[in-house]
């Protein structure tokens, strides 16, 4: 579990982030939408601490991160998988090798066990006889697959999601966000997504926050969207005929 206790976040004179507060709960797929300029990015690199906020705080199962030392967030950064937007895989290195690069950073494992936990990841995205190929050798799609599982390789409390169907088709990006919905379940992480995509809001969308001008003007679940009396939400949702549609067959 991730808390977000009023955060504000500033750039200057600018402020970014305008007390927001959440928890982001394990086993659960936790999404962040909003326009674009909304601050869910800065939200979203504030919780793994590439950005500092300006006041609030942010706990990792009831620890402050911002009560840490240097050597207790390297610990807990450990604990932490990325899915970036690009998926940013090393050219230059195979699937295998992409997926092996946090555990030949951050473990001590032989090298046997480093590879059967490769191997393992490889085969829960489903790349099967894929370890020996490129990123340029292989479809978006399997690219992101790639990702996925070195996000996962040193078996994460807490993974981050940075549009990850950014990209992709919308059959790909459902299996995307099945997949990743699934190893959350699987494996009980706290899963945070930061996505514009109303497709995966509807598939997956089991928590969810909507950040307007950095505020949070909404919390709730995918059943409870189409419900919800909220304008700016409401024109966020239904920009798109295809949810309009939705919207008036629900009414």
């Amino acid at each position: 579990m991730i808390e977000v206790i009023d955060v504000h976040k500033s750039f200057g004179d600018k402020e970014i982030l305008k007390g927001i507060s959440t928890v982001f709960e394990n086993g659960k797929t936790n999404l962040i939408i909003g326009q674009s300029g909304s601050g869910k990015t800065v939200l979203l690199k504030s919780l793994v601490g590439l950005h500092d906020i300006t006041s609030g705080d942010i706990r990792y199962d009831d620890r402050s991160f911002l009560d840490l030392d240097s050597s207790s967030k390297k610990r807990l950064r450990q604990d932490i998988g990325m899915l970036f937007q690009g998926s940013a895989l090393f050219d230059s290195l195979t699937v295998e090798e992409n997926i092996r690069f946090p555990l030949d950073m951050f473990t001590d494992w032989s090298e046997e066990e480093r590879r059967e936990r490769a191997n393992f990841c490889i085969n829960r995205v489903k790349l099967e006889n894929a370890n020996d190929k490129f990123p340029s050798e292989i479809s978006g799609g399997m690219q992101k697959r790639v990702a996925i599982a070195r996000a996962i390789s040193l078996n994460p409390k807490y993974l981050f999601c940075d549009e990850p169907n950014s990209g992709l088709d919308p059959r790909t990006s459902i299996v995307i966000d099945e997949l990743i919905h699934e190893i959350t379940q699987e494996f009980g992480m706290t899963t945070i997504i930061n996505t514009h995509d109303m497709n995966s809001v509807m598939g997956i969308g089991e928590n969810i926050i909507f950040i307007y001008q950095g505020k949070k003007l909404w919390e709730g679940s995918k059943d409870d969207i189409f419900h919800v009396q909220n304008k700016e939400l409401e024109d966020f949702i239904f920009a798109s005929k295809l949810f309009k549609e939705i919207r008036d067959n629900n009414s």
